[in-house]
Order: C-alpha cells, then structure tokens, then sequence
C-alpha cells in the first residue's frame, strides 16, 4: 500500500548498539502532565508507539532536586520512587517496537528551585533566566560541585536504565540545559578549565557522556540536544561554532540532536515559521560526524521529509507538534493513506498546556491527553448508542468535528450550514495575514466527511427551531458560533461603554466580511489572544495608520504562551503599528477615543477616524433559545435531545471548540455521569 517514494523513511536506522525500526523520531516535548499526571502521560506516549514512530521520547525529565523549574511541571528522577512511574511511561513506549528515550535535564540558570528552596547552581553566577523574570540568582558550580554533577548524571542514567528506557537525551538546547549553558559564552564565563576557548568548554559534555557509558555500558544508546544557533551574536553559541562542536566531538553520542537556540526559534507557530524552517542551518552538519542526526522544522508533509532524508540533511525525521496532530502519522504514510493525516497547524496550542501548567490540547487532535483520562483513541471512536440520527446545525470547528466523530461511530449526520461555504470562523480567520495553515482544520475534516455515505452537508441551509422541530431527527447538535460584540463589553468594561451614535466602530467580523475601515484607526485590544495584532497587520496592509491600545502591559499578551508575542510585536513595530500598553479606552467619540491610564485613571484623547474593537464575543444561542422554549413539543417531534457546544455556548480558541464537537459526539447517547467526574485521574498517596 505503501508509495515507494516513501520506501526510505522506513529504512531501520542505528543509534549506537540499538536500532530503530523507522525514520520518524518524536523528540522530547511537554504535554503539561509531567509528574502530576503520569498514566495520562504515559497512554499518550504508547499512542505514538501505536502510530508507528521508531523513537518515542519523554519530556525533559529534571534529573536532580538541585535544579527544578517550579511552577512548571515536568517529570522528575530525584530519587528511586521516581522509577516506577517511568517504567510505566517506557513500557508503553515499548509496546508497539519504538525505542523508548528520556531526556535528562539540569537547568542550571533556567531553574530557581522554588520547591526545593535549593539553591541554584549553574556554570557562571547570574541572574536566573526564566519566562517570569524570577528575581533569584544562581551561584557558579565549583570544580567539585562538576564532579558532583557529574555523578548526578550517572545516578540519573542507572534509573534511567531501570526504568526500562532505550536513550538517554542529555538536553543542551533551547537555552534550557546545563550543556548549552557550558557551550555558549553567554553563560560560561569561567576561567578554569572549563571555561574560555571551546574545547574547555566542551570538557562537561564529554566527561558526562564517558561517565554515563561507563555505567550503563553498551545496552544504552546517549543522544546529545544541541543548540543550532543562540542568535545573540558573537556572544553566544552560533551555528559557527556548533559546527566546529560536532567536527571536534564527532563519535561523542550516538545521535546529533539539533534544535533550535531558543524555543520560540525552534517551534515558531506557523505565523511566523514556515516547514523546514530549520535546514538552512543544519544543512552540512551530518558531514562532520560519524553518527546520525535528527532535526525538526514542523514537518508535516512526506515528500520534505523525504527530501530531508535523500539530500543528506536528515538521519531522523524530528516532530513533536506533528506527532501531537496525527500520532499516526507514520503508519498512514506507511499504509498510503497521506490524504488522512491531521496535519499540524503550527498555532502552538499544544504549548499552552506548558506554559500555563495544565494539560496541553490540539487544535486538530481533541483525543491528546485523553488517551487515558477519557480512554479517547484518536482513530477508534466508542461503538454508536441506541438512536439512529443527529442534525448538526453549523459547520464550524465544534459542528465539523462532531460530524466527523458521530459517523465514525455510526450515526446518520446532516450538518446544516446557513453560509454558501462551511468552516466557521476557520474559514473566515484563514484568510487573515499568517493563519492559511490553521485552513487545514477545514480541509481535514470536509475530505473524510466527503469520504463517508452516512453525512451529508447542506448549505445555504439557514433553519429555525419551527423547521428543526419538522425535521424529525433524534437528536439536534447545535454548534452556531459566536459573533464579536461591538460594544466594548470584555474585561475594562463589564457593561457596554459610552460609544457615540456618529462613531465609526468595526468588529473583528465586519473586518473577515471585506469591511475594512481606513485613514486613522484606533485599535482597541481587550482580548489578549492573536486577533488584535492580526487585524492591525489587516490595516496596515490596506493602507491605515493603526494605533493599538491595549490595557494589558504586552501586545497579544496570551500568545506569550505560544511562544510568539515577541515576534507579534516586533512585526507590528516593524510595520509602523504605534503600540500604546497599559491603557484602555473609557468612551468613543465621532473622532476620537478617550484612552485611561490602568494604574493612575488619568485620561487622554487620542484622535481617529474609525475604531476596531477586539472585545469579547456573543453566543448564537437564539435558535437553542427557541428550541427549549418548546420543549414540550419536542417528544411529538421525534427529538431526544437538543445540545449547545462550542463557541455557541462559550466562546474560546479553535482548539476548544473541536474538543467540544468531539465530547459530544464520544458522549451522545451515553448513561448520565450524575455527580461524578467525567474523566480519571491520579491523586498523590499519602506518606506513611
């Protein structure tokens, strides 16, 4: 079934004294669950196994109690307790032929120790570096403290070999480990051995990597995670020298593992970083060393990952948010099926679960992180309950996914559309600047609802509770979207604001309609999430002047937990946006906005032409409304049970809507859950 062109990413590859059976790699990556929820973690990792990929990796795994990274929650090996809850993650890893990897970390200046009030020990005394500016300083390792990291590491590889994994991942990337830290001359600055030209500072790595071989022998593979470039200048590790590191060190570990300096460089959204967006500088490296070499780029098309493979670029095929999108992406590809991937859309809602140390989420994989807590398999849905039928009104993110979640079970699905196109705000919101891959959510879920004889679309289909109350179906799914309110009601202003009846004032849906204002606009962000700085690109490309107002202290200031708030003001910057934070807007004018000052209440008029206001949204609930208004007529009409999910109900990003289509989809027809919870989880034990 297979295309022979995809015959050589299914070549198995050595790493040392082992052998992966194929190309595709998942590299480390977090997933928000960490020590707090390991079965959850663990179901996740075996479904990638399941999906055919050779190498499975945990998260970063911080390896000792002297470097933590409180409040966000990874795993941990501190001690022998730790072993057990790994050994279930790497059994699971193993189940399906994939080698089973860890990534052993030691933050050093990334890791303030909040939880075990240690303190922090990195290779040169500096200001601990962090997402939050913590104002705690790490001390610089003494020469013995090396040795005693040196040990650290070893101990950390005996449980690592207990624990049943294959590799070892020592992490020097992203800024984030204790070997970038000894690489780049941003953070060693020590005049010893260990510090000044770079073999000195090359000595950690290779003390480490003897050490650990010496200990676990040759039943493990050690793979290194190495930054490809800092981008400080010559200050930092540049790609330069990172070569110059692999050429020196060539037979060091089994595998190159390269990545990006930073992480917001290394998993760029699709805003902002294209496929591949890496090889330039990986391209050559595999040349210097003997071993193999895996990078990432976001790939999700077979034909680059071929490319990678056949020009010498790649070894390994590196993904971690493609793997979170379609964890079997490989075995489609293997069993010629490229048109049923899930591709990844590079928003980097799978971030967030990190970031804001809860469980991550997929915009195109609702099952991720479910795998155990709701026992949801991303290619096998729960056999069809006792009704026959479901009337899908709208043909969003939530009313598409619950289509395609309901007829894989076996349910009869008519989805309703009242536009000439389906897609929902997905459909509107692609076209904006950057967002043409968040379309995929669209095209994924029209192909395999084209593919099935048991939906059918209708659009132009506009209905009310009168005509759905005709149409006889058993159930009524209603998922009609949410509209932006144009009356500033958000979080400054719980009620509307003063806005005059002369004032020009456009929404963020007036904008997706064609409607674009010009001249002079004041564009008044009190979302926080892309919207505000995506339409003030919108304005500028059709000629307006754009002020941005915002109260928060950051534009777009959610999308810090997407990694690209920087890059988001930057481009605004550079397009001439004037950026006014820390105010809001108390009233509109015919010509103008009064802005406040959010510490000192002080107020400033501030001239315009028109307004965009980025508030907050409306449900579209009137047709659910009407629907229980009429309950009564519902049981001579045939209907069991009508539903409101998604933006319609409450309005949130992408990713929460085709969760909401896909629960209720996985939930129709299932027996009431009363008081108890609708998923499982891990509660810690009590110490005798």
């Amino acid at each position: 079934m297979r295309d022979a062109r995809y015959d050589i990413l299914f070549d198995e590859v050595a790493i040392g004294p082992l052998k992966a059976k194929n190309r595709f790699y998942q590299v480390p990556h977090c997933n928000g669950g960490g020590y707090r929820d390991p079965s959850a973690a663990a179901a996740m990792r075996g479904i990638k196994a399941e999906g055919g990929w050779g190498v499975v990796f945990t998260e970063q795994c911080e390896m000792h109690h002297t470097s933590e990274i409180t409040p966000f929650i990874e795993l941990r090996l501190w001690e022998d307790k730790d072993i057990p809850g790994l050994r279930r993650m790497s059994e699971k890893m193993k189940e399906h032929g994939a080698l089973a990897g860890i990534q052993l970390a030691y933050s050093g200046v990334n890791g303030p120790n909040f939880y075990t009030r240690e303190v922090p020990l990195a290779v040169s005394a500096l200001p601990i570096r962090t997402f939050t500016n913590d104002p705690v300083q790490a001390r610089a390792l003494s020469k013995s403290e090396i040795a005693d990291l040196r040990r650290w590491f070893v101990n950390a590889a005996r449980r690592s070999k207990a624990a049943g994994f294959d590799l070892i991942c020592l992490y020097g990337a992203h800024g984030f480990g204790i070997f970038q830290h000894f690489l780049s001359r941003a953070t060693n600055q020590r005049t010893d051995e260990y510090g000044g030209s770079l073999e000195n500072r090359s000595r950690f790595a290779q003390e480490v990597v003897a050490d650990i071989r010496d200990a676990v022998g040759d039943t493990m593979a050690i793979t290194m995670r190495v930054s490809l470039d800092e981008t400080i200048g010559d200050l930092g590790f540049s790609n330069t020298e990172l070569r110059d590191f692999v050429e020196m060190n060539r037979n060091l570990p089994d595998l190159w593992d390269l990545a990006h300096g930073t992480w917001e460089d290394c998993s760029g959204p699709s805003r902002f970083k294209e496929e591949a967006a890496q090889e330039e500088l990986v391209r050559g490296i595999k040349e210097l060393s003997d071993k193999p070499v895996v990078g990432v780029g976001r790939f999700t098309s077979p034909d680059v990952m071929v490319k990678m493979v056949k020009s010498g670029t790649l070894d390994f095929i590196g993904c971690a948010r493609p793997s979170i999108a379609d964890p079997f992406l490989p075995k489609k590809i293997e069993e010629g099926r490229i048109e049923d991937i899930r591709e990844c859309i590079g928003c980097n809602i799978c971030i967030t679960g990190d970031m804001t140390m809860s469980l991550s989420r997929c915009t195109q994989n609702p099952t991720f992180m479910e795998e155990w807590r709701k026992g949801w398999h991303p290619e096998i849905m729960n056999p069809k309950g006792e009704s026959r039928n479901v009337l899908v009104v709208g043909s969003g993110p939530a009313g598409l996914e619950a289509a395609w979640a309901l007829c894989r079970r076996g349910y009869d699905v008519a989805v309703a559309e009242a536009r000439d196109v389906i897609g929902g705000r997905v459909t509107r919101e692609r076209a904006l600047p950057g967002l043409n891959a968040w379309g995929r959510v669209v095209d994924y879920r029209e192909y395999q609802l084209s593919q099935r004889p048991n939906v059918e679309i209708y659009r132009e289909s506009a209905l009310d509770a009168a005509s759905i109350l005709e149409f006889g179906f058993e159930h009524v799914a209603l998922a009609t979207g949410a509209v932006w309110r144009r009356d500033g009601v958000a979080r400054q202003h719980v009620v509307p604001m003063p806005i005059d009846d002369a004032a020009q004032v456009f929404t963020p849906d007036d904008l997706m309609d064609g409607i674009v204002p010009t001249g002079h606009v004041v564009l008044y962000d009190d979302d926080h999430y892309y919207m505000g700085g995506v339409l003030a690109e919108l304005l500028v490309s059709k000629g307006a002047d754009v002020t941005l107002i915002t109260p928060s202290a950051y534009v777009s200031d959610w999308t810090q937990n997407t990694l690209e708030q920087a890059s988001i003001h930057a481009r605004l910057a550079e397009m001439g946006v004037e950026i006014v934070l820390n105010r809001g807007v108390t009233r509109i004018g015919a010509d103008h906005v009064v802005s406040d000052c959010v510490f000192t209440g002080q107020t400033r008029d501030v001239p315009c032409d028109a307004v965009v206001m980025v508030a907050s949204k409306l449900g579209n609930d009137a047709i659910y409304s009407d629907l229980l208004a009429r309950e009564a007529d519902w049981a001579d009409a045939g209907i069991r049970s009508v539903k409101l999910f998604g933006d319609a109900e409450a309005a949130g990003p992408i990713a929460w809507a085709t969760y909401a289509g896909h629960r209720y989809a996985r939930e129709l027809d299932g027996e009431p859950l009363g008081d108890a919870l609708p998923f499982r989880r891990e509660v810690t034990g009590l110490a005798d």
